[in-house]
């Protein structure tokens, strides 16, 4: 029986304590693979917790692909084929008219942030502040080009703390948005090699690889994302992935899968895979996905995230973490240069992050969509089409699934929707190449709608599809 002490928890939940011990003793071999672990109840009672607390770890457990569950079996340790690399000395941590007619519609397939939810007070005293009290030469002046220091140390200590990444200031490149950081990693890596995408995947991804005249191939995921003998087998250099939850089918990548694509990218020195962390802080249940960054050893993570979807999508504020080799060849090749963001930005969110307040405002906002969807899960199950549709990855981040039973086409859907003003999207609108709709699974996202617009608009939305559901 798993015996673990809460005595000493120093302000860390009883679950995320719980989901520690499990996790290490998994990762250090106590427990081996396909060893059953204790009930959930025997095991509550044993170590005199509630139930919850050990539901709560097992789940945070199985999503990241340390234990899976049998019905009526129980649960059991996940085999785990960490990569025999060796390990680095540990880094210190880091102290038209057409344009406007769109906008008159509403719309499901785009995620955005409310307008009202931004921290407008404090971030323009933050401001008046950088203003009145920052040095004067270092505001107007021409920075590094990776951003202003504070700033990156700033990141540094809250990636440390929030995200688990131990990471140097020096690592840290600030860019103006995230197709910035992928103009600057195709100058970084070079345009001769093949880029690997996810399939589908982000449509706009995609689209600025291609201006910047590289190749890249389309890979299809399973259930876990994309496989590395698939991978093995596309002739791809470069990696571009979204682990903790990929766009748009929401797929959490389980450690086992990460450890398969950390071997492939250790097995050529021209190997790397981007990490793109777009939505790592809006997981609604159990706690934020480790990074692969985190458990990489070879240097072959470059790791990607952006204030877009935290603050606003107008913040054009974006970093990316280099490996050590990498930040040394960016400042070789590239540092000539000049940070595509203000000083006067930089600065102010410095001291946003410093001061704690983006801490509170994520809080804040995690709290308020989780609140938004739940209202929305249960306007969608008492509706009168509720028993044609099914909803999957609501958990995940700002966005879910919804399986529609219907033998329509999407496009048909689409215009149906579109004709009542109402803006969708299907999943299989996000292939690089056209596919079968067979899955007819439409893509909510509903983080930008105020109520009074989101539920009028369900109902329209409902009345548009009730014809061709099957019910």
């Amino acid at each position: 029986m798993l015996t673990y002490s809460f005595a000493n928890l120093q302000g860390e939940s009883m679950y995320t304590h719980l989901y520690k011990c499990i996790k290490n003793d998994i990762t250090n071999g106590v427990l081996h693979a396909e060893e059953k672990l204790p009930s959930k109840r025997m095991l509550a009672k044993n170590l005199g917790i509630s139930l919850i607390t050990v539901e709560n770890a097992y789940t945070q457990l199985v999503v990241e692909g340390y234990i899976y569950s049998q019905p009526k079996r129980g649960y059991y340790v996940a085999r785990i084929e960490q990569q025999p690399l060796p390990q680095k000395a540990e880094r210190k941590a880091a102290p038209s008219l057409k344009t406007q007619a769109a906008a008159q519609s509403v719309s499901f397939a785009k995620s955005s942030v409310p307008p009202d939810t931004f921290p407008y007070n404090i971030w323009a005293r933050l401001l008046r502040n950088t203003l009145t009290t920052a040095d004067e030469h270092a505001l107007i002046s021409d920075t590094s080009a990776g951003g202003v220091l504070p700033l990156r140390q700033a990141l540094a200590r809250h990636l440390y703390q929030f995200r688990g990444l131990n990471v140097a200031p020096e690592q840290i490149i600030i860019g103006a948005g995230t197709q910035t950081l992928y103009n600057l990693i195709v100058q970084l890596l070079g345009r001769s090699h093949v880029y690997a995408l996810e399939n589908p995947g982000y449509p706009q991804l995609a689209a600025a690889y291609q201006a910047n005249d590289v190749f890249c191939r389309y890979l299809p995921m399973d259930a876990q994302g994309i496989r590395a003998d698939v991978l093995e087998n596309s002739g791809a250099d470069i990696l571009h992935i979204s682990p903790s939850h990929q766009f748009p089918t929401g797929i959490v990548m389980p450690v086992s899968r990460r450890y398969e694509l950390l071997r492939w990218a250790a097995k050529k020195s021209s190997r790397y895979i981007i990490e793109d962390d777009y939505d790592c802080e809006f997981r609604l249940f159990g706690k934020p996905i480790p990074p692969l960054q985190s458990i990489d050893t070879e240097e072959k993570v470059i790791y990607i995230n952006t204030f877009s979807k935290t603050l606003a999508p107008t913040f054009r504020i974006s970093y990316m973490l280099l490996p050590p080799h990498l930040a040394s060849l960016f400042y070789d090749k590239l540092g000539f240069y000049s940070c595509t963001v203000s000083n006067f930005e930089q600065f102010t969110l410095a001291k946003f992050i410093e001061d704690g307040y983006f801490e509170r405002h994520i809080n804040r906002m995690r709290t308020y969509y989780r609140s938004k969807r739940d209202r929305l899960l249960q306007y969608l199950t008492q509706s009168d089409v509720a028993p044609a549709l099914t909803v999957e990855g609501e958990d995940s981040g700002l966005h879910f699934l919804l399986h529609l039973a219907t033998d329509a086409k999407d496009s048909q859907l689409v215009q149906a929707a579109a004709a009542k003003g109402i803006q969708i999207k299907f999943l299989s609108d996000y292939y690089h190449e056209k596919v079968g709709d067979s899955s007819h699974t439409l893509l909510m996202n509903y983080t930008g709608l105020a109520d009074d617009k989101l539920y009028p608009a369900l109902d329209t939305l409902f009345t548009v599809l009730k014809p061709y559901l099957k019910l």
